[in-house]
Formats: structure tokens, sequence, C-alpha cells
């Protein structure tokens, strides 16, 4: 069953106080599907402060269950569906809009994620999100930021069970942020798969974990910060180990990691070895996260990391606030508007057209779809505006590079998830609609497509051949799209491309295209 964490309380939080049945008013949730441990939290923030109403903990493994194949073993999906089983049952009926699930590393590397998800969504009755590593990083220290201010240069390091995660920020701001394909779990089966603790094992896997930051060297070096949080369960367990056996007062240093490396050691297997602190479901990955930690101190110059309670669910729940109170605002500017903002600098996207084909698309959509989902309109108004971000590629086939670009690249305030069903409709905008036919199964996503793909081909001329945007209508699965007939005589090319498009969806079954001009 889940384990019942005490409240996290850092200066600015507010006690913590039980929920009371149905009473959701307020209240954010965020559920971090780890590769080690998958957690709950609960809590509500008001005035800038932040009151847990509930943490729930399991610990899964779900990273200890991907084969060499790539593929989630069953006994580990089992164990994942059988924990979002529990958590559901705390949730109690909590809108969608008020919780955030994430998945991290172990579903970024696993062939049959999707398959799994699936599952995952339909027991835990909420959708899931896949985020990337640099994502994961950037909402790490957002909550560690936020519980924990401060001014000066910060370095965050959260070690997990698949990827390590490292940080360095001052105040609010991530000023790089980078995730490393290594972690507690799949470094402890690497090295320590037998459960036999050697000197030697140690050496190799803090070589290896070495190996793994070496490129960071410079970027992280030890002059661009001041001090170092471990945010993660790794650098808490290990914090009290030390305290609980007189070592430190919690504060991690290169002497209390060679203490318990040497009593690893002394004890020839970790399942043998009897330490004060130390909870049975951190014993088998314990190895691991300490060589992780020796080769962390040895490439950064580090002289000590102090644990801190805040981690990624934190930073879900503050992303998820100013998520919710934008969409309340309607204009308010999020981190996924600044980010689309960089991107269209960065593939010198013509602004102009851009702006032009996101307010068609939106009226168009609007008109389709009254009272659209907040979140699938945005989802719609950002996929215009990076439409045509491809072209710093090649203008031919530009659709199909922005699409790559869209479900391929960094993208702070996106899910993976999310970027691919940006990508999925930036790829709809033009040709055949057999290449993303099972979207528009789903009569919203369909419509999404039919407004980006009517408002780039009234402007493919690259200039405003409008006088007002066009009536149009969605019921029934057929799109009427009535035109005025003066409009029509005066432009024959666009007619001619209006009637393939017309052809286009008539060969697809899903939705009929209608025009009335």
């Amino acid at each position: 069953m889940p384990e019942v964490i005490p409240d996290v309380r850092p200066a600015e939080t507010e006690r913590s106080a039980p929920a009371h049945g149905q009473q959701w008013r307020g209240v954010l949730a965020a559920i971090d599907m780890g590769s080690n441990s998958f957690r709950l939290e609960l809590a509500q923030i008001r005035d800038g402060g932040y009151r847990r109403i509930a943490y729930l903990k399991e610990t899964v493994r779900l990273g200890g269950g991907l084969g060499a194949d790539g593929r989630l073993a069953r006994d580990a999906v089992e164990r994942a569906l059988a924990c979002l089983a529990r958590f559901r049952q705390r949730l109690g009926g909590l809108p969608a809009v008020q919780l955030r699930a994430v998945a991290t590393q172990t579903l970024r590397e696993a062939s049959n994620r999707d398959e799994f998800l699936f599952q995952a969504e339909q027991v835990l009755g909420y959708p899931i999100e896949v985020i990337s590593g640099r994502e994961e990083a950037r909402l790490i220290y957002t909550g560690v930021s936020r519980l924990e201010p401060a001014t000066h240069a910060r370095l965050v390091i959260d070690i997990g069970g698949r990827s390590t995660e490292l940080i360095v920020g001052e105040g609010e701001a991530a000023r790089l942020a980078e995730s490393f394909q290594i972690g507690s779990v799949s470094l402890s089966e690497r090295y320590f798969g037998d459960g036999r603790c050697t000197e030697a094992a140690f050496r190799e896997a803090q070589v290896a974990a070495g190996a793994a930051f070496e490129e960071a060297t410079q970027a992280f070096a030890r002059f661009r910060w001041k001090e170092v949080l471990g945010s993660s369960g790794t650098a808490g367990a290990v914090a009290d180990l030390l305290e609980a056996n007189g070592q430190s007062d919690g504060t991690i240093t290169e002497a209390g990691l060679r203490w318990c490396m040497k009593a690893c050691v002394r004890s020839s297997s970790v399942q043998l070895l009897q330490l004060e602190g130390l909870r049975e479901e951190r014993r088998a990955v314990l190895p691991g996260g300490l060589a992780i930690l020796a080769a962390l101190f040895n490439q950064f110059g580090i002289d000590e990391i102090r644990p801190t309670r805040a981690a990624l669910r934190q930073g879900v729940i503050f992303d998820l606030s100013e998520r919710i109170a934008a969409s309340r605002a309607h204009d308010g500017a999020t981190w996924r508007d600044e980010t689309v903002r960089e991107l269209q600098r960065r593939f010198a996207a013509d602004l102009g057209q851009a702006q032009r084909v996101r307010e068609l698309t939106l009226a168009l959509y609007d008109r389709m779809v009254p009272s659209p989902p907040h979140e699938a309109r945005q989802e719609l108004a950002w996929a215009a505006a990076l439409h045509e971000i491809g072209m710093s590629v090649s203008h031919h086939d530009h659709h199909r590079h922005s699409a790559y670009l869209l479900a391929h690249i960094d993208a702070p305030g996106f899910s993976q998830s999310q970027q691919r069903r940006l990508a999925d409709l930036v790829l709809g905008q033009r040709g055949g609609l057999r290449k993303i036919e099972v979207l528009l199964a789903d009569p919203q996503r369909a419509a999404q497509v039919l407004a980006l793909r009517l408002a780039v081909l009234f402007f493919h001329a690259r200039a405003d051949l409008l006088i007002e945007v066009p009536q149009i209508e969605l019921k029934e699965g057929i799109a009427t799209l009535t035109l005025d007939p003066d409009w029509s005589r005066a432009q024959p090319r666009c007619m001619h491309l209006l009637r393939e498009e017309q052809q286009v969806w008539a060969r697809v079954g899903d939705l009929d295209l209608v025009l009335v001009a």
C-alpha cells in the first residue's frame, strides 16, 4: 500500500490539512511516474504559499522491468497499474484540469510505451504525459526554487532511477538544464546486479558515471554556482543514512560517501547491509546511487550537497497552477508561449504568415467547435504558429520537416506527448490525409486539422485574400464552408485549391467537406 510521507515544511509553506470528501476547490495534484517510485501529491497554492494536503509513494521499480529489448516486462506493468488504481481511489473525482501526471526516463525509453500508456490512462482515469529530460529538469528546478527560494546561483542535482538531471539557476530562473541517461536503478543493475558490493565494482561504476557527465564538465563548472542541492530520493536516502549513523547532520560529503561505500563492501552483499536509516525499498539501488554521487563530487569539484525535499512533483504543481491562471486570463503568457516565440526566432519563421494562419485557424475552429477545450485550442494555436519552421531545413516537404522538429526538439513547458500532438497537426497541414488517418477518427482532432489546412490554403499566396472569415459549420461529420459568391468568382485559383481539398477529405471518409459558393 502507498507510504504516506510527512509534510514538507519550508519556511514559506503552510501547515498541511486533510482533504474533505469531494471538496476539491483549489486543490492541485501531481503524479510523478518515476523509474523507481510513483508519487502522488495533493496541494494548494495560496498567496504564493504551498500547502500540502497529501503525499503518497509506492516503490514500483518500473525501470527495473525494462528488458534488453526495450520493452516493459509484464510484472512491472502490473505493479504500475495496481499503483495507479490506488492513486485513482485517492483522487476520487478530482477534475482533470487540476491534475497533471508525468512520466520520465523509463517511458522515454520503453518501446512499448504507447501500449502501456493506453492501459495506464484507462486505469488512472486521467491523461499521462511523457516529458523530456530537459523538461523534467526544468520542473525539478521550479519546485526547488519556489519552495526554497534563494538569490545566489545553485546547482540542483536529481538522481532518478534511470536518469540524472543537473540544473544551474538563480532565483526562479533555470539558466542551464540537462538530463543524462544514467540513474541509480540502471547503474545498480549493471554493476551490482547480483547484489555483491566490491571495491572494484564501485570503481567501475564511478568511471561509467563520470563518463556520462564528462561532456558537461565545463557547462556546470564550479565557478557557475555557490551551493549544491540534492532533490532526489537518492540524495534524501543517503542524507538520512549519514545522519542516522552519526556521520553528518544530513549534509552529503565526500567523506560520508566513502563511509557508505565501505559499509557496503564490508557487508559483501547489499542484502546483508545493516545500517540505521536504510529503507528496504532503497536497498537494491543504493550502490548505484552512491557511485553516481561520488562521480559528481569528483567531476564537478563539489564540497557538499544539501538535501532538499522539493522535487519534480512540486514543480509540476507550481507549473500547473500557472497554466490554470493563464487559461483563466486567456491572454496570460506561459512558459509554452515563450517557447513558441523562441522556436519562431530560432528557425526564422515568417511571423506575418504565422500570425495570419494562426488567427484564421482559430476563427474557423471556433465556428466548428463552439466553446472548445482551452488546451485543445491552445495546441492548435501553437501548431499554426510553428507550422512553417521546417522551411529552415527545406522548402520541399517543409511540413514533414516541421513535424519532425516539433516531435524531437527540446521545448520547455511541453511534454513529449504534447509535442507529438503538435507534430501530427503540422504534418497534416497539407498533402494527403492517410498519414494521419488515425488522428482523424477523433472528431475534435479532425476539426483542428481541417481548420489549419483551410487557413494554410486561404493564405497560400502569403497574402490576405479574404475580406472576412468564411462561415463554416460542422455537424454530424459534415463541414459546410459557405463563401461569398462574388469572392469565389474573383479567386479562381483559391477555389481550385478548395475543390481539391474537398476531394482529399472525401477519400478519407471520416469527415466530409461541402463547399457552398
